[in-house]
Formats: structure tokens, sequence, C-alpha cells
């Protein structure tokens, strides 16, 4: 199916999704559009606020005019994707822009925080999915087990570098360094890695 039909079709399911219950997402994966139910917990949450507002507090430094912001999806229609990564790094003026999904090409960095339900996702598909889309910086964050992976480098499928951390790290994010002395992992009520 060309990306153009898989658009109308998410744009559809968006549509539905305003008459449902709870809060959901469209995205665009390897088996066309798919709606999922989103439920973050808290502590996710947490963790995406604590990232984009360190990040937009060094944007200015490093790149006046970009923003991080979390809910905008991206897409990539010579792929045949679109996501909806949990903070994105783009040009503030494209908030102001019809439509629904920023263009992937104007993507400096995104992250990802892994839920406990489908830890796959940001681990398998989004992982060889945003390198594809050019992306250039990849954080997972993972309250699961208090790790951090760092991507960069991409290459066709895949990035060429992949640098681990732990909760507690000061972590090299591209220009930027994000602090996670405050991240919380899931299930535990001390902030400190097992």
């Amino acid at each position: 199916m060309d990306y153009a039909k898989m658009r109308a079709i998410a744009e559809e399911l968006t549509a539905y999704a305003e008459h449902l219950e709870g809060s959901w997402n469209v995205e665009i994966g390897p088996s066309g559009p798919f709606l999922t139910m989103m439920s973050p917990s808290k502590r996710h949450e947490g963790t995406v606020r604590r990232i984009r507002n360190q990040l937009n507090d060094q944007l200015p430094d490093t790149h006046p005019g970009y923003v991080c912001e979390n809910g905008p999806e991206i897409e990539h229609p010579a792929i045949g994707r679109m996501r909806c990564p949990d903070a994105v790094v783009i040009p503030e003026d494209v908030l102001d822009e019809e439509g629904l999904a920023v263009d992937a090409t104007q993507v400096l960095a995104v992250v990802e925080i892994v839920s406990p339900s489908n830890p796959n996702n940001d681990y398998g598909e989004k992982l060889t999915e945003y390198p594809a889309m050019g992306i250039a910086h990849y954080m997972i964050v993972d309250p699961r087990t208090g790790t951090i992976e760092v991507h960069t480098g991409p290459c066709k499928n895949r990035y060429q570098d992949k640098d681990p951390y732990i909760f507690g790290d000061a972590v090299p994010f591209g220009p930027w360094t994000v602090e996670t002395a405050a991240f919380r992992r899931y299930g535990k009520t001390e902030n400190r890695p097992d």
C-alpha cells in the first residue's frame, strides 16, 4: 500500500479515535496504520518533562529557533512511516503549521521512554525506523531497568553508534547533556539503580 493511502487511513483512524474514551494515538508502522491506547504512567510523563525542560534550556545556545516538545507526530512518506515520539527536537515554527505531522527531515532528535507493556517497539521497530528517517540522535530511557541508550550516526536502517548509561549519569545527547539523577524507575521508591 502506498503512503498516501496509509496516511488517509491514519487520518480516518484519528477522527474515529476522537469519539473513543481515553487517549489514543495513530502511527504508521511496518504493517500499516494502527491505533494504540495511550496510558503513560506519571513516572513516564515526569521523565519526558525533565528531558524536555533540560533540552529547552540548552537549545537556545546550540540551535536557536528549535524546541523540544512532546506530542507532534513525525512522518517520512518515502519509507511509509509515521511515529509519535515521547519527545522530539524540531524547529519551533513548525508547531504553527497546518497538518498533523512534522516532516522527519526537520527533526534533530527523538526521545522514547520505554513503557512496561511494549518495550520492543522502542528497541525494535523505532530503532530501525528513526535512522531510516535520517534522525541523528535517538535516546531510549528505560525506567524498567534504570538504563539509557543514546544512538547516533544514522546509516540506512540502523545507528552506527550506541552509548549506554544508567540513571544518575550526566548523559551526552548530541550537543546537549541530560542530567538523569532525578529520573525514577517504575515500581521503585528509591532513586538508585539495582
